[in-house]
């Protein structure tokens, strides 16, 4: 009697083993868990731990409730000003429902990114290339708000949404090169204007102010030699200044005054011939060898008219 009982105590705890093992069951931290039995959703969703469930009866189906990241495939289209692109994304999105997400769709991930494919399309044609390329943030909030729509019915709750790249043309991108060239090029012209007509301005004050004063220019002039001077390694042609010549006219005495008459000769040593006095010194003007009375063989009888 007692071996049977025994047996049978061995037999019912072999059964509880088999019937826990088969029935327990373990949710982990980020999951939640949904029974159904007989193919009926239970209420109450199953939280992270140890579980239960009838064998054979239930069946339980885990949830992920972390975040997830989907890729959105490079999606081509025709912008607003008739440019084609190719324009990838990324969908950050959760579940906040897990009975809505397992019961009102049938794949939430295959959902959401044929849904966030078709919206990636739908903003393309909606938006310009300057913003696409520029103006990114307010275009992923619209793409946020088209993707969320939907997905609230379906459990999910979308995150964050993120333009990752856009694709151009080569032709296109060579063309922007040439803008942004030009542009460039624009704005160094004007600022090489802006500096010559504020140059222009200081040296107009700065050439007033030396009118005032001559001297400040030939200042001005020897701080420039002594500045390039200090390189050693040029030939350096220094002007004569205009000033110098005006003063120079001014110290020259005028002509016919008592500084001009002629300084009185010493004598010539004994035994040297004095040289003649010039014409100009004599008080007899130069007479041409053409004139007539020039020839030395003519007299002054030569002269004179005959009878």
């Amino acid at each position: 009697m007692v071996e049977e009982l025994v047996a049978a105590g061995i037999g019912a705890a072999v059964g509880i083993a088999v019937y826990a093992g088969v029935a327990a069951r373990v949710v982990r931290q980020y999951e939640r868990g949904l029974v159904f039995r007989f193919g009926r959703l239970r209420e109450g969703i199953r939280g992270p731990g140890f579980t239960m469930i009838l064998p054979f009866v239930d069946r339980l189906h885990k949830v992920n409730m972390q975040i997830v990241t989907l890729p959105v495939p490079a999606q081509e289209g025709i912008t607003r000003d008739n440019v084609t692109v190719r324009v990838d994304a990324v969908v950050y999105f959760k579940v906040v429902d897990p009975a809505n997400a397992i019961i009102e769709v049938e794949d939430y991930r295959f959902a959401v990114s044929q849904m966030a494919q078709t919206s990636l399309r739908s903003i393309i044609g909606k938006s310009d290339l300057d913003d696409l390329l520029s103006n990114r943030e307010q275009l992923n909030q619209g793409l946020e708000l088209m993707i969320d729509s939907p997905a609230v019915g379906w459990g999910v709750q979308i995150d964050r949404v993120e333009i990752k790249d856009v694709s151009l043309p080569e032709t296109m991108k060579r063309s922007m090169a040439r803008q942004a060239e030009a542009d460039r090029e624009r704005r160094a012209r004007v600022i090489n204007a802006d500096a010559e007509l504020q140059a222009s301005k200081k040296l107009a004050e700065a050439a007033a102010v030396m009118s005032e004063q001559p001297a400040a220019l030939q200042l001005r002039l020897l701080q420039t030699v002594v500045a390039v001077a200090a390189e050693k390694n040029s030939t350096l042609v220094l002007p004569f200044p205009v000033e110098l010549l005006r003063f120079l006219e001014r110290a020259a005495p005028a002509p016919g005054g008592p500084e001009a008459a002629p300084q009185p000769q010493p004598p010539p040593p004994p035994g040297v011939t004095a040289p003649p006095a010039p014409p100009e010194l004599t008080g007899d003007p130069p007479r041409a060898l053409d004139e007539p009375g020039t020839d030395p063989q003519d007299g002054p009888e030569a002269d004179r008219p005959t009878a």
